[in-house]
C-alpha cells in the first residue's frame, strides 16, 4: 500500500548504515508518523479522547506508543524500569490533554526511540534480556521487532478508529 505521493518507508532505499532488523525498526516508526499525522487532520480534542463504541480512545493509543517505546528500550538497554516510568504508564488512558500535548509528546518519544535504536547497531541481537517483574526472558533483538509490531498494531488501532470518528460525523 502506497502512503501519500511516496512508497513506504521500507521501499525508500537505505539512507543510515545500520543492520537490517535496525532499519526495519526505523522504518516501522518512520511510518507510525507518517499515518498517525495524515490521520489525525481535522479531529478535535473530544475525538482524540472518544471511545467509539467502547474502542480505546487515541489519546490512550499515542500516549501507550510513546510510553511502550520508553519502556521497551529500558528493557533491550538491560534496565528495569523506574517509578517514574511505571507511574506514566498508569496515565496512559487519562481522558485528558490537548491534541497538541499528546501529540508532542508522541512525536519525541519517536525521535528519542530513533536514537536509542539506532545506539544497538553494534549490539548482539541475541544479548539476553528480560522483561517486567517477573522478569519474562527475550533477547535485544526480540525487543527491537516487538516495538516495530507492538507499534503498528497500536498505529492501525488509531487509523481504524479515526476513520471511525470521520464516518460517524457524516
Amino acid at each position: 500500500m502506497q502512503n501519500g505521493p511516496h512508497p513506504e518507508p521500507w521501499l525508500r532505499g537505505h539512507f543510515e548504515d545500520l543492520p537490517a532488523i535496525h532499519l526495519a525498526v526505523l522504518h516501522a516508526l518512520e511510518l507510525t508518523a507518517e499515518n498517525i499525522d495524515r490521520w489525525r487532520v481535522g479531529l478535535t480534542t473530544d475525538d482524540f479522547h472518544s471511545q467509539p463504541f467502547g474502542l480505546p480512545s487515541l489519546s490512550f493509543h499515542l500516549r501507550h506508543i510513546s510510553r511502550s517505546l520508553d519502556r521497551l528500550l529500558t528493557y533491550a538497554e538491560g534496565n528495569q524500569l523506574t517509578a517514574s516510568q511505571l507511574s506514566a504508564l498508569k496515565g496512559e488512558s487519562s481522558p485528558d490533554g490537548s491534541v497538541k500535548s499528546i501529540l508532542d509528546e508522541f512525536h519525541a518519544s519517536l525521535e528519542n526511540a530513533r536514537a536509542r535504536i539506532r545506539g544497538f547497531a553494534s549490539t548482539s541481537l541475541e544479548l539476553p534480556r528480560s522483561v517486567g517483574r517477573r522478569q519474562l526472558p527475550t533477547t535485544v533483538g526480540g525487543l527491537l521487532v516487538h516495538i516495530a509490531d507492538h507499534t503498528q498494531r497500536h498505529a492501525g488501532q488509531i487509523v481504524t478508529t479515526a476513520k471511525l470518528l470521520a464516518a460517524l460525523r457524516k
